[in-house]
C-alpha cells in the first residue's frame, strides 16, 4: 500500500509541469458545476417562495374547476356557508378564522425599465395577516380600511416602480397612496400588493364577490371533514385545497422549465468537459509513457498505474466542482430576481437558493466527469508494451 501511494503521490506532485493542460479539466469542470448548480438554483429558489405560502392547516377554498384564484369568483352567500362549516378555527371572541380576498392583476412599470409587467393586487380584510405566519410591517403602516391605501410586499417593492412608502400608484385607473411595506418571511405573498378588500371590489367592479376564501382550521386533520362538508353541502359548488398543496401546484410549471432547462445546459457542457478531460489524461499519459514504462519495470502492476492516473483525473475535477461550486454560492445565492408565474400570469419575486444538496451534487458530478475522463486513458497507461515504452528513452 505505502508503494502505492508513493507512486500516486509522484504523479500529482508532476501536475505543475503539465498545468496548461492540467486547467483544461479544471476550468472545464468548474463552468459545468458552476452553470447547472445556479441554474438549479433558481429552479430551487423559485419553488421555496411558493411553497413557502402555503401550510397544511389551512384550506383555500376556490371556484369549482377554478386552476387559479384568478378565475374563480365566490358569492357573499357562498362565503356565508364556507365560514360556518365544521372544523374552521376561531378567535377568542369567536369569530372564525376566514379571509374573503378579492385578487387582480395590474400592469405597473419595472424598476430595471419602463416596460410594464402582472402585479398581483390582493384585497384582504382583518383576517388577511393574521392568516400569513409570518406577517409583519416593516416599513411605514398598514392600511387603513376604507380608504385608497396599499401596503407592498418587501420582494416586489424593488422590483416595480412607484411602490416605496409615500409613492401613489395608478392601477386599473384608480390612486392607491402607498403606506407601508410588509414582509411574509420571503414567500410568494411578498409579491403582491394588499389593499382593502371592500375598497378593492369598489375600484375593480367586482361587485360583492371574491375570488377566494382563505380558511384557518382547527388543526391538520380537519382537513377531510372541512373538505366533505362543502362537498355535500347543495349551496356550493367550490374546490377546497390544503393551502401547502395549492402553491405546490402552482410553482411545478415554473419549476420543472428550470429543471429541465438546467439539466439541458449542464448535459451540453458536460460532454465539452468529458472531452477535455479525455485530451488532457491522454497528453499525460504520453508524457509520462517511460515513467509508467519504468514503474511497471520495477514490478508496480497495471492496478497502480490506473490507480495513479484516475487519482490524478479525480483531484482535478474536484479542484474544478470545489471553483464552480464556490462562484456559484458567491455570486448567486440570495440574489433576487422576478419571473412571470406561468400558473397566475403575475410577477414572483423570488431568490435564488444555493442549497447544501445543490452543492453536493455538483460535487458529485464533478467527480463523476472525472472518473470518465480519466478512465479510458488510465486503460491505455495500464496497457503500454513496457518495452516499448522504454525503447523512447
Amino acid at each position: 500500500m505505502d508503494s502505492l501511494l508513493a507512486v500516486v503521490w509522484m504523479n500529482l506532485r508532476s501536475i505543475p509541469s503539465r498545468l496548461g493542460s492540467s486547467l483544461v479539466i479544471v476550468v472545464g469542470v468548474a463552468g459545468v458545476v458552476g452553470v447547472l448548480t445556479a441554474l438549479l438554483s433558481l429552479a430551487v429558489g423559485f419553488s421555496a417562495t411558493m411553497k413557502g405560502a402555503g401550510s397544511d392547516d389551512r384550506v383555500l377554498v376556490l371556484q369549482n374547476s377554478s386552476t387559479t384564484e384568478l378565475t374563480s369568483g365566490l358569492s357573499q352567500e357562498e362565503l356565508d356557508v364556507i365560514s360556518s362549516a365544521p372544523g374552521v378555527a376561531r378567535d377568542s371572541d369567536g369569530r372564525p378564522l376566514v379571509s374573503a380576498e378579492v385578487l387582480v392583476v395590474a400592469d405597473v412599470p419595472k424598476q430595471a425599465s419602463d416596460s410594464t409587467a402582472n402585479l398581483s393586487v390582493r384585497g384582504v380584510g382583518e383576517s388577511g395577516p393574521i392568516l400569513r405566519d409570518s406577517f409583519e410591517i416593516v416599513e411605514g403602516r398598514m392600511f387603513a380600511s376604507g380608504r385608497a391605501e396599499m401596503i407592498a410586499g418587501r420582494s416586489v417593492s424593488g422590483q416595480f416602480q412607484n411602490l416605496a412608502v409615500g409613492d401613489v400608484l395608478k392601477a386599473r385607473n384608480s390612486d392607491w397612496e402607498v403606506v407601508g411595506i410588509f414582509s411574509t418571511g420571503g414567500d410568494a405573498f411578498e409579491s403582491e400588493v394588499w389593499v382593502d378588500a371592500p375598497v378593492a371590489q369598489s375600484a375593480f367592479r367586482r361587485g360583492n364577490s371574491y375570488q377566494s376564501v382563505r380558511v384557518q382550521l382547527e388543526d391538520a386533520a380537519a382537513f377531510d371533514g372541512y373538505k366533505q362538508a362543502l362537498d355535500d353541502d347543495d349551496r356550493l359548488r367550490v374546490d377546497v385545497f390544503r393551502e401547502s398543496t395549492y402553491y405546490q401546484e402552482q410553482s411545478s410549471a415554473n419549476t420543472g422549465l428550470f429543471t429541465a432547462f438546467g439539466v439541458v445546459v449542464g448535459a451540453i457542457m458536460a460532454f465539452g468537459a468529458i472531452f477535455g478531460a479525455l485530451n488532457t489524461m491522454y497528453t499525460a499519459v504520453s508524457t509520462r509513457t517511460v515513467e509508467i514504462a519504468t514503474l511497471r519495470a520495477l514490478g508496480f502492476g497495471s492496478g497502480a498505474v490506473i490507480m495513479s492516473v484516475m487519482v490524478e483525473a479525480l483531484v482535478l475535477a474536484l479542484l474544478g466542482g470545489v471553483i464552480g461550486a464556490a462562484i456559484a454560492y458567491v455570486l448567486f445565492d440570495g440574489f433576487t430576481v422576478s419571473t412571470l408565474n406561468n400558473s397566475t400570469f403575475s410577477q414572483v419575486a423570488f431568490a435564488f437558493a444555493v442549497t447544501p444538496k445543490l452543492l453536493a451534487i455538483g460535487l458529485i458530478l464533478a467527480l463523476g466527469l472525472g472518473f470518465i475522463g480519466g478512465f479510458l486513458p488510465a486503460l491505455r497507461a495500464a496497457s503500454l508494451p513496457v518495452t516499448d515504452a522504454l525503447r523512447e528513452r
